[in-house]
């Protein structure tokens, strides 16, 4: 299969490869100035109020509207059979009042949250299997990476469609990106908010190429033969090189010009496997098979080590850019480590429902304070659920602020009163039922979720 990473805000450090206001009621005036009140006199300050403030943010919620991506009549056109099968949401993506599924069999469906209607198909070709989705907030697009069945599936291709041309229908105003590269296995794209870089590699003539997100123009390109993986972090890039016996040859790029900014050495334990290599600003993270975790600064050359049975190799990381802290996750718990090597937070009641870490399954907030998770609703009966839980919890203090789960009376279908409001079929449990996708609109205070019956669920107050 083909190779896709992805590095994007509001998951700013993960990086996948696919081979990709709650409003106000009347009585409520007095205690909002309260609360201002509060939070600027207090010496706990803006941290109390935000707790508090998340807690009401996230009280009340209910299923409000569903979405279908399934629609055989709107299919005719596809002429890949499995296209026109129900499927599961494998990501799901907001913006501008505009929801996009994407399911794992390859269509994109774009929703509108003002009408509640589907508005269109993102797949313009009928031949198209859509891989994953971006939206590049420079310069309000949707960028959509596909293969196609002409091409035997073996190369990516990417797209790039205005918001405002999908909220008028027009998915086929877009334009391609990249043609220049040939993007097949075990080529890939990745894209990175935080730096506004895209990265892609051309396994064929074996050169890496960075572009500016904001307007797709190459910048420079890297042909070291050597070169067997690059890592992104804010204002860098770290090449590692193939590894010698002892140790591994680093490189440290600036992501704006390319220009070399340190190259070393870091020594290995002979004979023993690498399990990864991850950097994060100045620090770099090595851990090898059965081997403490270290933590080198490579400002100073000072090095930590956390030992091996403290830290355990995780499935994967989410680097908190804004804290300075990093989540792992590893059989369904999820922790947060600062880069002494010390374990900040370990989570109350935020149980992954799936033990491998699905990064789509998991939202962290923009301030970096919240995560949202699919977990499992009941962690002490675990063995014996069939139905999950969307909790909210805060990053710093491991506290669960919220969950909306289907044994909770609160927890409802919110009354049908407006006259564009969808029809919902399924029921809390069904919703909350084998959830595979999940994003939360921040600007709109709404969850989303996706399941494996390609249905797009909104919960909000």
């Amino acid at each position: 299969m083909e190779g896709l990473k992805k590095q994007a805000s509001p998951r700013p450090s993960c990086t996948r490869r696919v081979v990709a206001g709650k409003r106000q009621r009347p009585d409520d005036s007095k205690n909002c100035l309260k609360k201002l009140l509060r939070r600027e006199i207090s010496r706990a300050g803006n941290w109390a109020f935000n707790r508090s403030n998340s807690q009401e943010k996230f009280r009340n919620f209910h299923l409000q509207e569903e979405f279908d991506t399934h629609d055989p009549k709107a299919h005719h056109f596809l002429k890949l059979p499995f296209l026109k099968k129900r499927s599961r949401i494998v990501e799901i993506v907001a913006a501008r009042d505009t929801v996009f599924a994407l399911t794992h069999s390859g269509i994109c469906a774009a929703f509108s949250r003002e009408t509640n209607k589907r508005i269109c198909f993102l797949n313009i070709s009928s031949d198209e299997v859509i891989r994953s989705l971006f939206y590049n907030k420079n310069n309000d697009s949707l960028i959509t990476v596909s293969v196609y069945a002409s091409d035997n599936y073996s190369s990516l291709k990417c797209r790039t469609t205005p918001i405002e041309y999908i909220r008028r229908g027009q998915p086929d105003a877009g334009f391609p990106l990249f043609e220049s590269e040939s993007l097949r296995w075990p080529g890939f794209v990745e894209f990175d908010d935080v730096n506004g870089k895209v990265l892609t590699y051309s396994a064929q003539d074996r050169i890496y190429k960075v572009f500016d997100l904001k307007n797709y123009t190459m910048l420079y390109s890297i042909s070291d033969k050597q070169v067997q993986e690059i890592k992104i972090s804010p204002g860098i890039m770290l090449l590692i090189f193939d590894r010698a016996p002892s140790h591994v040859p680093l490189k440290i790029l600036s992501i704006e010009d390319g220009s070399v900014l340190k190259h070393f050495n870091h020594l290995l334990h002979r004979n023993k496997k690498v399990d990864f290599i991850e950097q994060f600003n100045e620090k770099l993270l090595v851990k090898q098979e059965n081997e403490n975790l270290q933590i080198l600064d490579v400002r100073n050359s000072q090095l930590t080590e956390v030992s091996r049975t403290e830290f355990m190799t995780p499935s994967a990381f989410i680097f908190l850019y804004e804290n300075q802290l990093f989540l792992t996750f590893r059989n369904r718990t999820v922790a947060v480590w600062n880069f002494r090597g010390e374990l900040v937070t370990s989570f109350e009641d935020h149980l992954l429902w799936y033990p491998d870490c699905n990064t789509n399954n998991i939202y962290i907030t923009s301030e970096q304070d919240l995560i949202i998770s699919y977990c499992k609703a009941h962690p002490e009966n675990c063995c014996e659920e069939a139905v999950g839980s969307i909790n909210i919890s805060n990053i710093l203090t491991g506290k669960c602020l919220a969950k909306i789960r289907a044994d909770d009376p609160s927890v409802g279908i919110s009354p049908r009163a407006r006259g564009n409001s969808s029809i919902i079929r399924s029921t809390v449990q069904e919703a909350l039922e084998d959830v595979t996708a999940l994003f939360y609109d921040e600007e709109r205070n709404e969850i989303y979720t996706g399941n494996r019956h390609g249905l797009v669920h909104v919960w909000s107050n």
